[in-house]
């Protein structure tokens, strides 16, 4: 039963996390695209509060149910080569977290260089991700 608790409280904070991923870059967007100082300034205050306030604890919460859910269960490393593919997802996605985090800092100190086409790249980034782990998770394809 425990082992369920773990799981649900792992999806709700995977839940969460990406609503920060998907909805950042989306603000770097807007942010690129702005053109007065307040609108900039707004961004950064946003963008701050969303990565910190949001996207942190999500990204941890997700780490620490996630790694709870292994500790219970350690014969999921036998499974299948599937989970090592999902961990190895999970590794490339808390470095695009931290990619987000540098960029929060850069453009609050007015240093961005990347125009809002490229932040329209980077947001499916993590849709892609999440759909590759889905499919690992789910269809268990080897």
């Amino acid at each position: 039963m425990l082992y369920l608790w773990i799981k649900a409280f792992h999806i709700v904070s995977i839940v969460c996390w990406f609503a920060g991923l998907f909805y950042l870059p989306r603000l770097f967007v807007y942010h690129a695209q702005s053109e007065d100082t307040v609108s900039k300034e707004r961004f950064s205050v946003m963008e701050r509060k969303l990565y910190r306030g949001i996207m942190g604890p999500a990204m941890v919460a997700t780490l620490i149910f996630g790694g709870w859910l292994i500790y219970l269960n350690p014969s999921i490393f036998h499974a299948g080569a599937w989970i090592h593919a999902k961990l190895t997802l999970v590794v490339l996605l808390i470095g695009y977290h931290h990619m987000c985090g540098a960029q929060v800092k850069r453009f609050a100190r007015g240093e961005n260089t990347r125009s809002h086409v490229f932040y329209r790249w980077f947001n499916e980034v993590p849709v892609l991700i999440l759909l590759a782990i889905v499919i690992l998770v789910v269809v268990k394809p080897f």
